[in-house]
């Protein structure tokens, strides 16, 4: 492969403390600095387009990816699975990515609930090996109803943490996400993408691109990356 060009991989990974095994993508570019371990959200899986993007724009900045999908969204289901399901399999992933990455450092997290489930399993105590946490777009609070509970668990983990968050985002209020970021210390970085909903997309009259914000999204996630190195 020349500089820029990248692989990807199917796999499969067994669910811990379950019968349930579920698909796997592992993405990496030529010399990987570092593998992010990539869960979808609630409503779509990890072919969703948006992470497929981002997946090959962060193997082009030497960052490789382990996208993988919940039980449920495996067998074709739209429930979510129970929260302690979930993060089981956001265990069993880790400790492919961990396994996978053959000494580099691994960060993990996701898209909006991927992310959420994540942070419940560290806050747990259940991601050794871990060397931080990424949220693209945290599920603060249920739509147009602000409030920080979902958020307490947070208290319980000491790795770094980025947020990326947009100022539209109707599941994560400013006003409570930036105190609570400032709650958290220095391991929490909070990047905010302006005019961004949830979605992380723009309005037109903005002037801006979803394309020009997944960028700005990749290149804040290399940049933070760069400081667990």
């Amino acid at each position: 492969m020349s500089a820029g060009d990248f692989a990807s991989q199917a796999l499969k990974v067994p669910v811990e403390g379950s019968s349930v095994t579920v698909s796997g993508l592992l993405t990496l570019p030529e010399r990987p600095r570092l593998l992010f371990v990539l869960a979808h959200g609630a409503g779509a899986g990890m072919q969703h387009p948006f992470l497929k993007s981002t997946a090959e724009l962060l193997a082009r900045r030497s960052i490789g990816t382990l996208r993988y999908q919940f039980p449920y969204m495996e067998a074709g289901r739209r429930r979510p699975d129970p929260p302690h399901l979930l993060q089981a399999t956001v265990r069993s992933a880790v400790a492919a990515g961990i396994s996978l990455a053959a000494g580099i450092p691994v960060v993990a997290g996701g898209k909006s609930m991927g992310g959420r489930m994540a942070s419940g399993a560290a806050a747990a105590g259940g991601l050794p090996g871990l060397s931080g946490l990424v949220f693209l777009g945290f599920p603060l609070h249920p739509p147009g109803r602000p409030d920080t509970q979902r958020s307490r668990h947070l208290e319980k983990v000491s790795l770094p943490l980025l947020f990326l968050q947009g100022t539209r985002d109707n599941l994560a209020d400013l006003n409570l996400l930036r105190p609570l970021c400032e709650r958290l210390g220095a391991r929490a970085t909070l990047h905010v993408v302006e005019g961004a909903d949830h979605s992380f997309r723009v309005l037109k009259r903005s002037g801006r691109t979803d394309q020009a914000v997944l960028e700005e999204l990749v290149g804040a996630i290399s940049a933070w990356c760069a400081t667990l190195l």
